[in-house]
């Protein structure tokens, strides 16, 4: 693991995000750009994150919760330094392990092996590195019958635990997860936790966004809640969980299974549900 001396790995300060949709429905790429030079699109303004100020110290697993909507996949792609902040600041030391998506990074015509290199690769891991490590990332995944089998044949389940395999083959200093863990058998999420116990141990940051008020309860030292872009809340994760299920007015459940006390449906990635008539907000 890096040592970079830095006591602050994520700083943001006054971030805000801005899509800008067309407000019209454009039924192909085609249409899209005959609109766009004739000048008859017109814009409206949504603000994924608004103005937030966040910092998470070396070693923290920041937990995040919020309804559809509420900006966390926005934050973790910012975080990840996979979008640009229309303004404000964003600062993050250290090297990254981002699972965003479901097969981000995998090409779905390569097989389960050569994706293990190529996604290794853009996280920036040396060829020399990746046959040392190839033999463990295949162990852990459970894949071995499977791994010289195309990806696109994979279901969303393999995906994930091929994908957490390769970003967790070693120990970064920030590990970014968005949902990933809502899908895989039981054994599975088992080892992932081994891992995460692992990789809190050795003083990895870590950022969470789950549905689970389970995985954030049992894996968080803190929990902050977003809602249209604003924080809402930031503090213990018992007692902001309880805050927030009273507002969403849905149940606490404090089950012990790995996939209970979900907080409402996944949150729908937003990027590319707006990208068919969409456009990036200008930088004021």
């Amino acid at each position: 693991m890096s040592d970079h001396g830095v006591q602050q790995p994520i700083q943001l300060d006054d971030v805000s995000l801005c899509y800008r949709l067309a407000k019209q429905k454009v039924g192909s790429l085609k249409e899209y750009f005959i609109q766009m030079v004739s000048g008859a699109l017109q814009y409206e303004d949504l603000w994924a994150l608004d103005n937030l100020n966040l910092t998470i110290e070396k070693g923290e697993t920041v937990g995040v919760v919020g309804p559809n909507g509420a900006g966390k996949s926005t934050l973790a792609k910012v975080v990840a330094g996979v979008l640009k902040p229309t303004r404000g600041k964003r600062q993050v030391n250290g090297v990254i392990a981002p699972l965003l998506e479901l097969g981000t990074g995998f090409d779905p015509e390569l097989t389960g092996y050569e994706n293990i290199y190529l996604n290794a690769l853009l996280l920036g891991r040396r060829r020399r590195e990746i046959d040392e490590k190839i033999d463990e990332i295949i162990q852990f995944s459970g894949l071995k019958d499977f791994i010289y089998t195309p990806v696109r044949n994979y279901s969303s389940g393999m995906v994930a635990r091929l994908g957490f395999a390769v970003a967790t083959g070693w120990i970064p200093d920030i590990l970014i997860l968005d949902e990933v863990l809502a899908v895989g058998d039981v054994r599975f999420l088992r080892r992932c936790e081994e891992r995460l116990h692992t990789f809190r141990d050795a003083g990895t940051t870590i950022l969470l966004v789950s549905h689970s008020s389970y995985m954030i309860e049992q894996y968080s030292t803190r929990c902050i809640w977003l809602d249209k872009g604003k924080l809402i809340a930031d503090g213990e994760p018992a007692e902001i969980l309880a805050r927030y299920a009273e507002a969403m007015e849905q149940p606490r459940d404090d089950t012990t299974d790995a996939n209970a006390g979900d907080l409402g449906a996944p949150e729908p990635n937003v990027e590319p549900a707006m990208a068919e008539a969409a456009e990036p907000a200008a930088v004021p």
